[in-house]
C-alpha cells in the first residue's frame, strides 16, 4: 500500500467528512505538520510508496521538506504527476481548484517545478488524469520529449486515468512506443467496488509489465465511515474488520497485483486503511462477489464524483 497526498496537500478536496477530520485550522503550517506526521506514521508501518502531484496544492513542497529531514530515503518510491495546476489560492471556497493542461509547454514548466522540489528522490512521473478527450497520447512531440526527459533524468514515466473510459485510455497507453520502446512503465487508475470497469484493462497492463496503482479505492469516502453502504458495513462486521479496510482488501486481492493508495488524513484513518493487509485474500474475494450489487454504471459513478463538493 502507498500514501496519496491529494487530500493532505491542500485545504479542500472532494473526500467527505473533512470538517470533522481537519476542523477549521487548515493553514499552510498546520497542513504541512499534518502531512509530515502522516508520512512518519505511514513509513513506520511499512508504507514506502508516496504519491503527489503538481495540482495537490503544496503536496510536493510538504513531501520535499519531509524528505530533507530524513537520514535515509532507502526503499522509498516517490511519485508525482503533471498536467493539472492548483489554482485554489489556499481557499476551501475557491470557484476553481485546479486547471488541466496537457500541453508540451505545461510539461516543460511542471517537470522543472517537480524536480526542483523533489530532486533525485523523484522516481516516477506521470501524466495526470488522461482521458480520450485529452489527445495526449497522440501528441508525438510531447511523447518524444517525455521519452528524452525520462532518459536524461533516470525517472520512469507513467500516466493516471479518470472518467468512465479509463479502460480505453489504459489500452491506448500500452500501444504507445517511442524509438521502439514502450513509453510508460506504470498506470494509476480508479478501481473500487462501486466502479470496477477498468479491471480487465488493468490486467492487460499488469501482464505487459506495468506497475498498476489504484487510487480512490474508497470512492472519495463513499466506502468508509458514515457513507459506507449498509451491505458493505454488514460484510465488514462479518469479516471482523472495518468497511474501509475490507474495501481496500478487495482491491489488494485483484489478480493484477495492484499497489493501493490510502488517502487518509488522520492517524486513525491510516491505521484502519492499513488493516486491509491483514484481511484474508479468500475473504476479500468472497466479499467482492457479495458486493456486486453495489456496482454502478460508469457514467453514473463519474457524474456523481463530479458533483461531490470540495470541502
Amino acid at each position: 500500500m502507498g500514501l496519496g497526498l491529494a487530500a493532505l496537500g491542500r485545504p479542500a478536496y472532494v473526500t467527505g467528512g473533512r470538517a470533522g477530520d481537519l476542523g477549521a485550522n487548515r493553514t499552510v503550517e498546520s497542513m504541512r505538520a499534518r502531512t509530515h506526521a502522516m508520512l512518519d506514521l505511514a513509513v513506520a508501518h511499512g508504507v514506502h510508496y508516496l504519491d503527489a502531484a503538481r495540482s495537490y496544492g503544496l503536496a510536493e513542497e510538504f513531501l520535499s521538506t519531509w524528505l530533507a529531514g530524513r537520514r535515509t530515503r532507502q526503499h522509498l518510491v516517490v511519485a508525482s504527476k503533471w498536467g493539472y495546476t492548483y489554482v485554489g489560492d489556499w481557499r476551501t471556497d475557491a470557484e476553481v481548484h485546479e486547471r488541466k493542461d496537457h500541453s508540451l509547454a505545461s510539461f516543460v514548466r511542471q517537470s522543472a517545478e517537480s524536480t526542483d522540489l523533489l530532486g533525485d528522490a523523484l522516481s516516477l512521473y506521470s501524466i495526470h488524469s488522461v482521458t480520450p478527450q485529452s489527445r495526449t497520447l497522440a501528441d508525438r512531440a510531447l511523447l518524444e520529449r517525455l521519452s528524452r526527459w525520462s532518459r536524461e533524468h533516470g525517472i520512469r514515466l507513467g500516466l493516471s486515468t479518470s472518467g468512465p473510459q479509463q479502460a480505453e485510455v489504459v489500452r491506448a497507453a500500452l500501444r504507445v512506443q517511442v524509438d521502439g520502446q514502450q513509453l510508460f512503465s506504470a498506470v494509476q487508475a480508479t478501481w473500487n467496488v462501486l466502479e470496477p470497469s477498468a479491471g480487465p484493462a488493468l490486467q492487460q497492463a499488469h501482464d505487459a509489465g506495468l506497475l498498476v496503482v489504484v487510487k480512490e479505492g474508497l470512492a472519495n469516502g463513499r466506502l468508509a465511515g458514515d457513507e459506507a453502504p449498509a451491505l458493505l458495513r454488514a460484510a465488514a462486521d462479518d469479516a471482523g474488520t472495518t468497511p474501509d479496510a475490507l474495501s481496500l482488501a478487495v482491491v489488494l486481492a485483484q489478480p493484477w497485483s495492484p499497489l493501493v493508495l490510502s488517502g487518509a488524513v488522520t492517524d486513525v484513518q491510516l491505521l484502519s486503511n492499513l488493516a486491509a493487509r491483514s484481511v484474508d485474500t479468500q475473504t476479500a474475494l468472497a466479499t467482492a462477489d457479495a458486493l456486486n450489487a453495489l456496482c454502478e454504471e460508469p457514467n453514473a459513478y463519474w457524474d456523481g464524483r463530479s458533483a461531490r463538493p470540495w470541502a
